[in-house]
């Protein structure tokens, strides 16, 4: 039944107005309206079909007053419903009521109703009329929602357009350490403060804003003291937020990244200190990995062997800062540093304890360094945080590393001490094996030097010759050249190269050397001859080694001395051909097949190879460190040699042998050793720049021949 104002609502409709009155029910009763019209003055009820349909009657079971409404109402909205009515009533105003409805089949059914009190001519009021809505399913969905809601892990929260809470599920009570009491009505920026200002304000902003989606992470203080991932969604006219605490799993990923961090920290500095053999550069190598990573500037400092006062003994050999103005102002405390140092500076008590000391809180500069200019230099530094560790080898301190962080950065974590510790181990026992390794190198090189023979000068023969380690230091050689006078008056020259880069590699070279010296001293036979005894004498003498070799002679038979012409006699085990340079700049490279390598086999055929020499040609002998590149082949090495030789033919032998070490070999990443030997006119003087003749005297010493 529809509701009216007057009495022409009893009036039968008739045409148009019927069919319209009829389409309004049928949309009504789609919708799940029910309209009702209560006329306060008869006391008659008058409901539709769908009204009647949801509190469960029919035409015959409605009493059709308001007993047969208050019948079949909750009994917990009774009382609530009925001030709604009787407010209307009273006031002739609008009537608002949700309650629930009990039907005769025991469901229950939630309604809303929403009407006015109309007035006769008094004022007084004669009818209520509204209409209602089932909600039920409505109140289901948000009893659902709320119960979904309620069980989630995921904190939830609503707040309105004026950002009071409207809604708090019970797990954002737990994470908000707050209850509904508290939290319901509320404005979220007065009772999290700390917010104001932050992501959290700043992304619930645009959310209202724009109705987007933002999802985020951020971290509230104490009390809270935590971090949230937040995904917060426009909802309801304002804004709803669900939540989680990720606060372990972020203190998780820091730890791990503080373990990833701690891994290629130390692998970095493994891989610096891997072939160290200088301990001031690889202290120098070291710091690009300290600074700015763990710190603002540090100073890395040597310290000498010895039992004396560490003052002396300490060196300060490398300093980096994390910002390139203030380098120059690092590099120059560094170098006043160590004599400033007072007896309670942190270095002077790591270097008593040899352990890791650390000092926070802008020390005072007096305890650090006496006054002058290095606290000067210091206070311009302005460390906030020090700490010096040693750097310990097998047991001893082999110097120690000095770390600075300013007042902007935090101080050094138990972390951070943990990883510097495993750090300066590294650094400490790489010192000790540069140490180890530079003896062992200065022993070899000793060696090396002491096996390379003062070189004979005969009459219209000039000799140079140059031996060169490798300058990275990593390797030690067997590179070694010979040069003497035979008992038959020829000029003997060997060049050779033993299998192998370390002390024993040298050690052999000395066996090889030597015996190769006597035999060939011993034995008047051609070079070949002389190789294949050596072969026979490794095996039985149980050398044990490997070795290329060219073994020449430098020979002036009689029908060639008429003619100024010297024979150039060599076999070849396995090295790389002499080079042969004529005074116009003509150059050959002396290819002949050569042999198998000295020390292989015990019997092995040998062969020897001539070539002429003229009045100021050029042989050179040398070694793979010379010529060889990584990557390129052998022929294209040699030939650049080839090519060199002939256009520095013009030079001095002396000058021609540093000017193709220069050119060659400039950094020496290998040993070289060079065996030179040119032949002058005899019936010219001796040229000054061959300087005097020098040969053996009857003590076995070179000196000239009139001494």
């Amino acid at each position: 039944m529809h509701a009216s104002s007057d009495d022409t609502t009893d009036a039968p409709p008739t045409g148009a107005r019927a069919a319209r009155l009829a389409l309004l029910d049928s949309a009504a009763q789609a919708a799940g309206l029910g309209t009702f019209e209560w006329d306060l003055t008869t006391g008659e009820l008058r409901w539709d079909a769908t009204l009647l349909e949801v509190f469960g009657y029919d035409e015959d079971t409605f009493g059709g007053t308001i007993a047969s409404f208050d019948a079949r109402l909750h009994p917990g909205d009774l009382a609530s419903t009925s001030a709604a009515i009787d407010r209307a009533i009273a006031t002739c105003g609008v009537y608002e009521a949700e309650f629930r409805v009990q039907r005769p089949d025991g469901t229950t059914r939630w309604l809303t109703a929403r009407g006015r009190a109309l007035p006769d001519a008094s004022g007084r009021a004669t009818h209520l009329i509204g209409v209602t809505t089932d909600t039920t399913a409505l109140r289901e969905r948000d009893l659902y929602v709320q119960q979904i809601l309620e069980d989630m892990s995921t904190g939830y929260y609503w707040v309105d357009a004026d950002w009071r809470f409207g809604y708090v599920n019970a797990e954002a009570e737990v994470l908000l350490a707050r209850t509904r009491t508290e939290l319901l009505g509320g404005v979220i920026w007065d009772l999290f403060p700390a917010a104001v200002g932050t992501v959290f304000e700043e992304r619930y902003r645009e959310v209202a804003r724009t109705g987007e989606p933002q999802s985020f992470d951020a971290y509230y203080p104490a009390p809270l003291d935590g971090w949230y991932e937040v995904r917060a969604i426009a909802e309801r006219g304002g804004v709803a937020a669900y939540f989680t605490d990720i606060t372990q799993r972020r203190r998780a990923l820091e730890l791990a990244e503080q373990g990833r961090s701690r891994s290629e920290l130390l692998a970095g500095v493994a891989a610096v200190l891997a072939d160290a053999v200088d301990p001031a550069q690889a202290l120098e190598a070291v710091l690009p990995h300290l600074v700015p990573d763990v710190a603002d500037f540090a100073i890395a400092s040597l310290l000498d062997e010895g039992t004396g006062p560490w003052r002396p003994r300490l060196h300060d050999v490398a300093a980096r800062h994390a910002d390139p103005a203030m380098q120059p102002v690092l590099d120059a405390y560094r170098a006043l540093r160590v004599p400033a140092l007072a007896r309670t500076s942190l270095v002077a008590e790591v270097l008593a304890t040899s352990r890791p000391a650390l000092r926070f809180g802008s020390p005072p500069l007096e305890d650090i360094v006496h006054a002058g200019p290095a606290r000067d230099l210091l206070e311009q530094l302005a460390p906030d945080t020090l700490m010096v560790l040693p750097l310990r080898g097998r047991g001893r301190t082999r110097g120690v590393v000095t770390l600075a962080r300013g007042a902007a950065r935090d101080g050094f974590t138990d972390a951070d001490v943990t990883a510097l510790r495993d750090v300066t181990a590294q650094m400490g026992l790489a010192l000790d094996n540069a140490h180890l390794h530079a003896a062992r190198r200065d022993l070899a090189e000793e060696l090396q030097r002491s096996l390379l023979t003062e070189l004979p000068e005969p009459d219209h023969l000039q000799l140079a010759a140059r031996y060169v380690p490798a300058s990275t230091g990593t390797q030690i050689g067997g590179d070694w050249y010979d040069a003497f006078l035979l008992r038959d008056g020829c000029t003997c020259l060997v060049i050779g190269d033993v299998t192998g880069h370390d002390l024993q590699a040298a050690v052999k070279m000395a066996q090889i050397r030597n015996v190769l010296r006597g035999g060939a001293h011993a034995v008047e036979q051609p070079p070949a001859a002389i190789l294949s005894a050596f072969d026979w004498a490794a095996h039985d003498l149980a050398i044990g080694a490997f070795s290329t070799a060219v073994l020449a002679r430098l020979e002036q038979p009689t029908e060639l001395a008429e003619q100024g012409m010297r024979l150039l006699r060599w076999s070849n085990a396995g090295h790389l051909p002499p080079l042969l340079v004529q005074p116009d700049g003509q150059a050959e490279l002396l290819w002949r097949p050569s042999d198998l390598l000295l020390g292989l086999r015990a019997r092995t055929v040998r062969h020897d190879h001539t070539q002429l020499i003229a009045p100021g040609a050029t042989v050179l002998l040398y070694t793979d460190g010379l010529v060889e590149r990584r990557g390129e082949r052998l022929a294209t090495s040699v030939e650049r040699l080839r090519a060199l030789g002939g256009r520095l033919a013009h030079l001095p032998l002396e000058e021609l042998c540093d000017a193709i070490l220069e050119e060659l070999a400039p950094s020496h990443e290998d040993d070289v050793a060079l065996l030179a030997v040119r032949a002058f006119p005899e019936d010219e003087p001796r040229p000054p720049e061959a300087g005097p003749e020098l040969v053996p005297d009857e003590q076995g010493h070179l000196s000239t021949p009139d001494s």
